[in-house]
Order: C-alpha cells, then sequence, then structure tokens
C-alpha cells in the first residue's frame, strides 16, 4: 500500500509555524555573518542602546560557525 506524502501546509500554517521561523531566521543571519567575516567586510549590531560596527575580526565564531544541532 502506498502512502500519500503529507500535504503541503497552508499560509495560514506556515506563518503559525514559530520554531520553523525562527530557525530559517537563525540560519539567514549566521549566513550573512558567515559571508561578511569571509569577505572581510562589517556588520552594524545593536550594542548598549547604540549602533556599533564591528570588523570581521571582532564577529563572535559563535555565530557563524553551525552548531551541533545543525542549526
Amino acid at each position: 500500500m502506498t502512502t500519500s506524502p503529507d500535504p503541503e501546509p497552508s499560509p495560514v500554517d506556515r506563518v503559525q509555524d514559530i520554531p520553523r521561523i525562527l530557525k530559517a531566521m537563525r540560519e539567514a543571519v549566521r549566513e550573512a555573518l558567515l559571508r561578511h567575516k569571509r569577505l572581510g567586510n562589517p556588520v552594524a549590531v545593536w550594542q548598549d542602546g547604540r549602533v556599533v560596527w564591528l570588523s570581521p575580526e571582532e564577529i563572535p565564531t559563535e555565530f557563524v560557525e553551525p552548531t551541533s544541532e545543525g542549526e
């Protein structure tokens, strides 16, 4: 007997899937920081109530290295 694949989630279901959204956002930020670090570009961050520029060397590696969970 063949089982049918799970149907695509509806747009409402996708918008309400907070864990999936947060995972995608973390991955996007991680990729952007890694790209900046590799290319030698600074990044702007919010620190102590103001915008601060971090040089590529100052970008923390824990934000650009994949975690053990693959996130």
